[in-house]
């Protein structure tokens, strides 16, 4: 659980479980007047399910505030990386990774 110091600081606890991440290269987003929920899934190359990773849900505020934040650090990384490609328009059906032909064991 997260505290505020005598200052008015967040302290962020990030547990070691969490810290790993997870890898999703897929994102389903749905909303209620109140909230939004995101799915993110993982979809492997020739299986045909895909599974949920992690779910989000936050308030309609807090999903705009959100999308402010990812806006201005995708701006900051093309700054420094160039821009990012978008492949999606080309192939919106399927995630980046797998849009090559699949390997034979």
């Amino acid at each position: 659980m997260s505290e505020k110091d005598s200052k008015g600081k967040l302290n962020i606890e990030l547990p070691e479980e969490v810290a790993t991440g997870v890898y999703a290269n897929l994102a389903v987003i749905t909303h209620s007047p109140a909230e939004f929920v995101m799915d993110f899934i993982q979809v492997m190359p020739g299986m045909p399910k895909a599974k949920v990773r992690s779910r989000i849900v936050m308030s309609p505020h807090h999903v705009k505030r959100l999308l402010g934040a990812l806006a201005e650090n995708v701006q900051r990384f093309e700054q420094q990386h160039g821009p990012i490609q978008d492949h999606g328009a080309s192939d919106p059906g399927m995630p980046l990774p797998y849009m090559g032909p699949q390997g034979e064991a």
